[in-house]
């Protein structure tokens, strides 16, 4: 399953029950943030979810609303005594614009692991994956997949029909591609179970204007968290001018991705409660909501 949570739903400047751009969710026993806008660690203490395991923080750009909370939630961090290595994904320039920001938070107990990339890249890790897409904001730019493979089906027939022992059946069900020496016998996963079933896809894009590429890299995603920056169509010519997106856009996207739900985010200050706008985004795709702090949800597997 993926526990997700949006942490910060705002973009340029925080409001008043409303901090800038985050998103953190747990997936296969790991904490993954999705940048880290001004008031990040407030509302992670609200939600509850802890902050000092987080493995991984995932940039989609540096722009300041999703960055500068970063310093002030390293040296938090730091003060719960981490020691652990911390991943750090994002486009090009991310270990300098990190190793300026952490002018004001110096001497961490942990190391800092820098993944800069460009164009599309994935990190995987057993059966998680987090997958990047260039997209078209002011600077360079990324939106995230975060997708849970699952495994077939054990089937204990086969196990039995092939003589494989009873003490490595769970650990067989737990490999991937690994093998298992039993008596000098190799054993392999494929020996015990079924065809791969659905996963699990979770999509997180922020700050860019529709591109090409987008629908197919959130197709069939359990989840679309997308920004919609304005609601009111009659601000199609701003968004387009600042590189973002409306909720109609939003919602074009996750229709055409045939995603089962899409969440907005980051809202313009000026859009101070975006369920006036609601309708013009259930209009293309029905099943759209409103994000907000800390608004959570699990995905689970489908049977």
């Amino acid at each position: 399953m993926i526990d997700v949570a949006l942490v910060g739903t705002g973009g340029m400047m925080p409001l008043p029950g409303r901090f800038l751009s985050s998103m953190l969710c747990r997936v296969n026993g790991k904490m993954i943030l999705f940048d880290c806008g001004e008031g990040t660690q407030v509302s992670l203490r609200m939600l509850g979810w802890g902050f000092k395991q987080i493995d991984i923080i995932c940039f989609t750009h540096y722009h300041g609303d999703h960055v500068s909370g970063l310093p002030g939630l390293l040296l938090t961090m730091a003060n719960a005594e981490r020691t652990e290595p911390l991943k750090l994904i994002g486009p090009k320039g991310l270990q300098h614009v990190v190793t300026s920001l952490c002018v004001i938070a110096q001497d961490l107990p942990f190391e800092l692991e820098f993944y800069e990339w460009e164009g599309q890249n994935t990190y995987t890790e057993d059966i998680l994956s987090i997958t990047t897409l260039p997209v078209n904001h002011r600077t360079p730019c990324f939106a995230y997949s975060v997708e849970l493979a699952r495994r077939g089906k054990f089937d204990p027939q086969r196990a039995k029909e092939q003589n494989i022992p009873l003490q490595i059946w769970s650990n067989l069900q737990k490999l991937s591609d690994e093998t298992i020496v039993y008596n000098d016998i190799t054993y392999t996963p494929d020996m015990v179970l079924g065809p791969p079933r659905a996963g699990l896809k979770l999509v997180f894009c922020t700050d860019t204007r529709p591109v090409q590429a987008l629908p197919d890299f959130a197709q069939g995603a359990n989840l679309l968290i997308c920004e919609g920056l304005y609601g009111d169509p009659e601000k199609h010519e701003k968004t387009v001018q600042r590189k973002h997106m409306t909720f109609q856009e939003a919602a074009t996207i996750a229709k055409t991705a045939k995603a089962k739900e899409l969440w907005l985010t980051h809202f313009s200050p000026a859009l101070p409660d975006p369920y006036n706008y609601l309708q013009f985004a259930t209009e293309i795709f029905p099943n759209t909501k409103v994000g907000k702090d800390r608004k959570n949800k699990t995905l689970v597997y489908e049977e």
